[in-house]
């Protein structure tokens, strides 16, 4: 069974930054793209970043280009993402997704999220 366990959200102030972790098991992590959705407060969930099996490619949302990066560390089974120079816009639920199928860029299953509050 897939278990996705993210961490690492907080209340911070508008221009620090945070980094999101998320443990992952149930499923041969090394061969899956994983990804970062976010939601906000009265809106649709929506794609944030994702980084490809072996960790060569990434890609990003415009919204966060240049201030988050997605990273993983296979041995540990674990996907990392890094915010910096964050704003009151970036105030969400944070979940990270695993890919339906090894080395597929689409993703079937969702952790249970992380809180990320920034102030002004």
């Amino acid at each position: 069974q897939v278990q996705l366990v993210e961490s690492g959200g907080g209340l911070v102030q508008a221009g620090d930054s945070l980094r999101l972790s998320c443990a992952a098991s149930g499923r041969a992590f090394s061969t899956y793209t994983m990804g970062w959705f976010r939601q906000a407060p009265g809106k649709e969930r929506e794609f944030v970043g994702r980084i490809s099996w072996n960790g060569i490619s990434t890609n990003y949302a415009d919204s966060v280009k240049g201030r988050f990066t997605v990273s993983r560390d296979n041995a540990k089974k674990t996907v990392y993402l890094q915010m910096n120079s964050l704003k009151p816009e970036d105030t969400a639920v944070y979940y990270c997704a695993i890919g339906r199928a090894p080395y597929s860029g689409t993703f079937d299953y969702w952790g249970q999220g992380t809180q990320v509050t920034v102030s002004s």
